[in-house]
């Protein structure tokens, strides 16, 4: 873990642990995206465990041993983020919640589509859609982790449906420098080949709403010299 975060805009994390009292200072978003199953670990602002961060008190090496078999400021800090509280300000609940927010909206405009007409729904649509199924968002949770049930919840009022799409792309040798960095940012590359003409030939994965993404992208950096075709599943 290393410092990122700066201390006036730090907050604190505690827990009572084996009957013990203790503190670390945090980055507010990089500790919640942990406690959420985010990988990234590089949440403290300071590398030490506090009795009282307020007062700079620091808790001795030997009564983390006692508490968490390890001094390890590290592995401690894993285990007060997941088992502890992370004390914010109403103003950074707030602010973590709407960012949330947004990133379910996102995702959901970009990888599910209205099954009625094959496109997705705008941003706007899904925020509505929330509101009026007065869906419950998990701001610790993944974004991944609670997207299933946040489509339950507005699929009675809104059409909708988690699908990803597979195309075929053929472009032409002149292009393919262009092309190859934008296309690996919208999905996967299943398969690839090279044509005789030094065409690249390939089928990629992508979420259902990003297909007009990728095909505008694609029409523009081959100047609509490219072959597309959705692959049937």
């Amino acid at each position: 873990m290393y410092k990122r975060q700066s201390l006036d805009d730090a907050v604190t994390a505690k827990i009572k642990y084996h009957g013990e009292h203790f503190e670390i200072l945090v980055d507010p978003q990089k500790a919640q995206e942990f406690k959420g199953g985010n990988e990234n670990d590089d949440f403290l602002a300071v590398n030490f465990i506090f009795k009282d961060a307020n007062k700079g008190d620091k808790a001795s090496p030997d009564s983390l041993k006692k508490a968490f078999g390890t001094d390890n400021v590290a592995e401690i800090s894993k285990i007060i983020i997941k088992k502890g509280e992370i004390q914010l300000t109403t103003e950074q609940r707030r602010a973590m919640m709407e960012n949330k927010r947004a990133q379910i909206v996102s995702y959901i405009s970009r990888h599910a589509i209205n099954p009625q007409t094959g496109h997705p729904h705008p941003p706007q649509r899904v925020e509505t859609a929330l509101e009026e199924a007065r869906v419950s968002i998990d701001m610790y949770k993944r974004t991944e982790d609670q997207i299933k049930h946040i489509i339950r919840s507005i699929a009675p009022i809104l059409p909708i449906k988690l699908e990803n799409r597979r195309i075929g792309v053929k472009v032409p040798a002149e292009y393919v420098s262009k092309t190859m960095g934008l296309v690996k940012t919208l999905g996967t590359i299943i398969k690839e080949e090279w044509g005789r003409d030094g065409s690249w030939i390939f089928i990629i994965e992508i979420p259902a709403g990003l297909q007009d993404d990728l095909f505008s992208k694609l029409n523009g950096a081959t100047k609509g010299n490219v072959e597309t075709k959705i692959m049937e599943k």
